[in-house]
């Protein structure tokens, strides 16, 4: 039984309760938040005692610890964690720069302790379908993608929190929150790019990050990418990935297969299928809207790989690929806050 403890008690913190609920050897014995005076209150509406971050680090009956507090504290608390002898699995994005995900790489490997990232979408049956025809060459060689996210989130969104927009604990924009995940499965398709050329802007949201961005990928074999996406396009339009190579392509609108179309289906080792249900916003308009499915495998393979004494599928080397590329995009759109 591996025993955890949430940090945070947002939104994302109802997604891991219920991940690490679904499954019958993990526990969730404790969360955490800054404000005493609220400990009560979310006691009662998460069922579990509610303590500060050092009394939950102090507790011998927590293994692990799920981070799930705003983005710019997920570093230093995760190689506390990892310092207290605790795994630790990362909402995203797992830090704010990469040299902070190297410390938390590093503390964790020095205390022999397991990191997982939550970027499930990697965990969804779907896209590792998509994972495992691009590598099977089922499209040829990869000469294109397409990836286009037009989200909304309006100023309501911003107001509900302080953090939210700003570089300090944010982090950046539509890329670092609501786009990672769609990044992290550019690069797990595509690998990581050698060069990026980006704009950027804040056009309409009162915050200080991007809210509309375009970015143009190359990568080593010559192939390249376009990354599109704003906050801006109300009332949230599902997002987009499209893959071409010289053998075909594939067109995914939300979490369904539009189109996936061989030259030649004799050289296909996953068999090609087009989704039955229609394509639907999920989170580009909603922050919930979005499945617990994803959560819940990327829970399974942290668990087994505490058991198994390996590391985590998506771990903090894979974790920080997505993170890279933002990050370049953003230095190459010249949006960065000076330091």
């Amino acid at each position: 039984m591996t025993r955890f403890a949430i940090l945070g008690t947002g939104m994302v913190a109802d997604y891991h309760k219920q991940a690490i609920e679904t499954h019958d050897d993990a526990e969730l014995v404790a969360v955490s938040h800054h404000d005493p005076s609220r400990f009560e209150e979310i006691r009662a509406r998460l069922g579990v005692s509610c303590m500060s971050y050092d009394d939950i680090l102090a507790r011998d009956d927590v293994d692990a610890i799920c981070i799930c507090t705003p983005s710019g504290q997920h570093a230093e608390q995760a190689i506390h964690a990892a310092n207290a002898g605790k795994h630790v699995l990362v909402e995203k994005p797992m830090a704010l720069s990469i040299a902070d995900a190297d410390r938390m790489i590093d503390a964790c490997e020095q205390n022999g302790v397991k990191l997982g990232v939550a970027l499930q979408r990697r965990a969804e049956p779907l896209f590792q379908r998509v994972k495992a025809a691009i590598d099977g060459s089922d499209l040829g060689d990869l000469t294109l993608a397409v990836i286009t996210m037009p989200y909304s989130r309006d100023a309501a969104y911003y107001n509900q929190a302080e953090w939210r927009g700003t570089w300090a604990l944010d982090g950046g924009g539509v890329l670092m929150n609501q786009g990672i995940h769609i990044i992290d499965l550019l690069v797990w398709f595509m690998g990581d790019p050698v060069d990026i050329e980006a704009y950027a802007a804040t056009l309409h949201r009162p915050v200080e990050v991007e809210d509309v961005v375009a970015a143009t990928l190359r990568y080593a074999n010559g192939a390249l990418a376009t990354v599109t996406a704003t906050t801006t396009a109300a009332p949230g339009f599902p997002h987009r990935l499209e893959f071409y190579g010289t053998n075909g392509g594939i067109q995914i609108e939300g979490e369904t297969v539009q189109v996936w179309t061989l030259h030649d289906e004799s050289k296909a080792t996953i068999e090609p299928f087009v989704s039955a249900e229609k394509a639907t916003a999920g989170s580009a308009g909603d922050p919930r809207g979005i499945a617990a499915t994803g959560h819940i495998a990327i829970m399974r393979d942290f668990l087994d790989a505490i058991a198994e004494d390996r590391k985590p599928t998506i771990d903090g080397a894979e974790g920080k690929r997505a993170l890279a590329v933002i990050l370049e995009i953003y230095e190459k759109a010249k949006i960065l806050p000076k330091k």
